[in-house]
């Protein structure tokens, strides 16, 4: 099993799971981070740091984000490694509140 971030990540792109993460399984793209399924240990402390509860474990992600397991580990293989906190994008309070942003998924 490994950690999923879900949509609820789209357009903020808070950092605060990066920094407690004691392996760097995260990956950066320009409104969004992934989880490397190949490098997540499971070892949970990035939920508790996500401010818009978007990180879940594989087996609890919802029916209608199941496609972010996958798109986790697409991007993965795409993006870069991030192993430190960087300030969240600009407009994140505001797209924080927003549901439904699967649309607005930068893949770059």
């Amino acid at each position: 099993m490994t950690y999923v971030v879900t949509e609820s990540c789209i357009r903020c792109k808070y950092t605060d799971c990066v920094e407690v993460c004691p392996v760097d399984c995260f990956v950066e793209g320009p409104d969004f981070l992934a989880i490397d399924p190949e490098v997540c240990i499971d070892c949970t402390l990035c939920v508790a740091e996500c401010p818009v509860e978007a990180i879940f474990a594989e087996s609890d992600v919802s029916n209608d984000q199941r496609e972010f397991i996958v798109i986790n580990a697409e991007l993965a293989k795409k993006w870069s490694q991030i192993t430190e906190k960087i300030p969240a994008l600009p407009d994140a309070d505001e797209w924080a509140k927003i549901k439904n942003k699967r649309e607005h998924l930068d893949f770059l």
